[in-house]
């Protein structure tokens, strides 16, 4: 059930800031959050991460539907035999993926505002995915030293 919650969630959350900075901002317009260290700039990013095989929908879309189904068999294993917080990590990485996915299917382009000094500019499924990737790195050193402690 909570996979469900977060994936919904993630989805919903990500899709409503889209549609509210579309309705709200010209393309290219930006609006000082924090000073010009955090900016919301309206950007449509033909690509993958920091815009990699940009105006390639064919190879965007089908990355990111090679990496949902692994998140998705990763899950469903970890959900039936392993760590219910991977899981849950997994999932933000499949919600975020399937978020930028609804993007490139409907509109070609995923929608990207969040602007945070001179790195790349982003969005909530994004961050859900940067995030759900930390804490799975996190998780399985943590997970490494402790197999690693038992075996002393």
């Amino acid at each position: 059930m909570i996979p469900v919650l977060i994936t919904v969630g993630v989805i919903a959350v990500d899709q409503i800031t889209k549609v509210l900075i579309r309705a709200n901002f010209t393309l290219g317009e930006s609006l000082p959050v924090i000073g010009d260290f955090v900016r919301l700039r309206y950007i449509r990013n033909t690509g993958t991460a920091f815009s990699m095989f940009e105006n390639n929908l064919w190879i965007t879309l089908g990355l990111t539907t090679v990496l949902i189904v692994v998140c998705l068999l990763f899950l469903i294993h970890e959900l039936k035999h392993g760590s219910k917080a991977l899981a849950y990590c997994v999932t933000a990485i499949m919600a975020g993926g399937l978020s930028n996915i609804i993007d490139r299917v409907s509109l070609g382009y995923v929608t990207d505002m969040i602007s945070v000094g001179n790195f790349a500019i982003f969005n909530v499924a994004d961050i859900a995915v940067c995030c759900g990737c930390g804490l799975c790195i996190l998780i399985l050193l943590m997970q490494m030293k402790e197999e690693k402690n038992n075996e002393r």
